[in-house]
C-alpha cells in the first residue's frame, strides 16, 4: 500500500503582503488532491531546535481554516529568520553552504512526521534551505518553493514580480503621497528611505508612482562610494529645486545604498567613531545609520552658506510588509498556491526540487540551480538595469541635476547662484553628480 501524501509547509524570512493567499490556496487543492497538509509555525525555528513539539509547533491545515485567509497580510503560520544555512562558511569562505547538523535534523523530523512534499515559501536564505533539503534528501522529499519578498530582486524568469511586492509598492506610495502633501504645505523636506538589501527596486517603483522629487538607488553609485557622493547628487535636487521656485520636496533612498559605501575613513569621522568589521574584515554597513548621515551632511552644507533646510527622515519598511495584499497580489498568490501541488501531483514533473513562477499566465519551473550564483553559492540578486527604458521613466520625471543643466549657461548661473558658487566652480563640483554612473569614463 502506497504511502499517504503528506505536505508540510514552511515560510520563512520576512513577511510579504500575499503569504496567506499561497497557504490558503495550496491548502486546499492539496486536499483536494487527497494531501494531508500539516503546517510549520515559524518557519525552520521550531524544526531545527533542541526541542520540538509536534502538536505546538505544526497545525493541520483543512479547507474551513484556510479558506478566507487570503484577504489576510501576515502569516497564520507565522514566520522566522531561522535557515539552514551554514554562519561559518559564510564569515570565513563568503559562500553559502549548508549546516549539515541542521539539515540533517529537519529531514529526521520530517520524515518522522511522513512529510514526503514541503512547499516553502521566503526569499534568498529560504530558497537556499530549500535547496539544500532537496539535495540532502536525494529525491526522497520533493521540494518547491514560492519565491517571496517585498524587495522585487529575485531573478524569476522574464522579469517576472516576487509576490508581495505590487501591494508594498502601492502601500508605499500611498504613505509617500501623504508626505509629500505634508512637505508642500510645511515648506520642507523629508529624506525617505524604503526596504531593498542590495537592489532599488522598492525605492524606484515607490517614488516613480508618487512622483517623489528625487529617488536614489544603489545601482547609481558605484561599489566603493561615498556619502559625498550621494550628498552631492540630493543636494543638486534641493538647488534645482529652489532655482525652479520650491523649497519643498521629498527624496526616496533606498536602504542598500548603505552597501555601496566603502570608504571606511569617511564612514568613521562622520560617525564619530570607527566603523566595526565583521569576522572577515568587512564593514558592517547595517550598522550605519544612512539617512541619519545624509541628514547631517546635507544640513551642514546649507549651514556653512548661512543657510536652513528644514529635513525630516522617515523610514518605509515595517508598515509594507504586513499590509492585506491587493486583489492584484491575491490572484497571484492563490495561482502560485494552485500550480505549486499540480507540481507535486503531475507525473511529467519528475524533479526533486524547483521554484514555482508564472510567465503570460503559465506555469514556468526555476531548477535551484539556475538561480545560484557560482561565486558566493547563493541566490542571484535581480538588480535594476539603470540603462533600461523603466529606469528612463522612473529618472525623466525626477527633479535632479543633468548634464544639461550644467552645459545651459543661464541655468548654470542660477544654480551656481543658489548655493553661493561661481559657474565654473559649481560645474567642477557638481559634474559628477549629474552624470550617470555608466556614462562616466572607467576608474571615476
Amino acid at each position: 500500500m502506497a504511502a499517504p501524501r503528506r505536505l508540510g509547509i514552511i515560510v520563512g524570512g520576512g513577511p510579504a503582503p500575499g503569504i496567506n493567499a499561497v497557504i490558503g490556496a495550496a491548502t486546499i487543492q492539496a486536499i483536494n488532491c487527497g494531501f494531508e497538509v500539516v503546517g510549520f509555525y515559524d518557519g525552520f525555528r521550531h524544526l531545527v531546535a533542541d526541542e520540538f513539539d509536534p502538536p505546538t509547533h505544526t497545525v493541520r491545515l483543512e479547507i474551513s481554516r484556510v479558506a478566507r485567509i487570503h484577504f489576510d497580510g501576515g502569516s497564520v503560520l507565522r514566520t522566522s529568520r531561522t535557515n539552514l544555512l551554514d554562519p561559518e562558511a559564510l564569515k570565513t569562505a563568503k559562500r553559502a553552504e549548508p549546516h549539515t547538523a541542521r539539515v540533517s535534523l529537519a529531514l529526521s523530523r520530517l520524515r518522522e512526521l511522513g512529510i514526503n512534499c514541503l512547499l516553502t515559501i521566503g526569499g534568498d536564505d529560504t530558497v537556499l534551505s530549500a535547496r539544500f533539503l532537496a539535495e540532502a534528501a536525494g529525491g526522497k522529499l520533493r521540494v518547491v518553493h514560492v519565491p517571496k519578498t517585498i524587495d522585487n530582486d529575485m531573478p524569476l524568469p522574464q522579469n517576472q514580480p516576487t509576490f508581495g511586492f505590487s501591494t508594498a509598492r502601492m502601500v508605499g506610495a500611498q504613505l509617500l503621497k501623504n508626505l509629500m502633501t505634508d512637505s508642500q504645505t510645511t515648506g520642507r523636506w523629508y529624506l525617505v528611505s524604503a526596504m531593498g538589501r542590495s537592489a532599488g527596486w522598492l525605492a524606484m517603483s515607490i517614488g516613480q508612482s508618487a512622483g517623489a522629487t528625487v529617488t536614489l538607488i544603489p545601482e547609481e553609485f558605484s561599489p566603493q562610494s561615498t556619502v559625498q557622493a550621494v550628498v552631492d547628487v540630493l543636494e543638486g535636487s534641493v538647488l534645482k529645486r529652489a532655482v525652479l521656485g520650491r523649497c519643498d520636496g521629498v527624496a526616496v533612498v533606498a536602504e542598500g545604498l548603505a552597501y555601496r559605501l566603502g570608504d571606511r575613513e569617511e564612514l568613521g569621522r562622520l560617525l564619530g567613531h570607527e566603523v566595526p568589521v565583521d569576522a572577515a574584515g568587512h564593514l558592517r554597513l547595517s550598522e550605519v545609520p544612512l539617512l541619519e548621515l545624509i541628514k547631517k551632511e546635507l544640513q551642514g552644507r546649507f549651514k556653512a552658506r548661512g543657510e536652513t533646510l528644514p529635513l525630516v527622515t522617515h523610514n518605509l519598511g515595517y508598515e509594507l510588509r504586513s499590509a492585506d495584499p491587493t486583489p492584484h497580489d491575491m490572484a497571484y498568490c492563490r495561482a502560485l498556491g494552485f500550480h505549486s501541488i499540480r507540481l507535486f501531483v503531475d507525473p511529467s514533473q519528475r524533479v526533486a526540487g524547483v521554484i514555482v513562477a508564472l510567465v503570460n499566465g503559465n506555469l514556468a519551473t526555476v531548477d535551484f540551480n539556475d538561480i545560484i550564483d557560482p561565486v558566493t553559492n547563493r541566490t542571484k540578486t535581480r538588480l535594476v538595469d539603470t540603462r533600461s527604458d523603466e529606469y528612463t521613466v522612473g529618472r525623466a520625471y525626477q527633479i535632479r541635476l543633468e548634464r544639461s543643466d550644467l552645459e545651459n549657461s543661464v541655468t548654470l548661473a542660477k544654480l551656481a547662484t543658489a548655493a553661493h558658487m561661481s559657474p565654473a566652480d559649481f560645474k567642477q563640483r557638481y559634474e559628477r553628480a549629474a552624470t550617470r554612473l555608466h556614462d562616466l569614463p572607467p576608474g571615476m
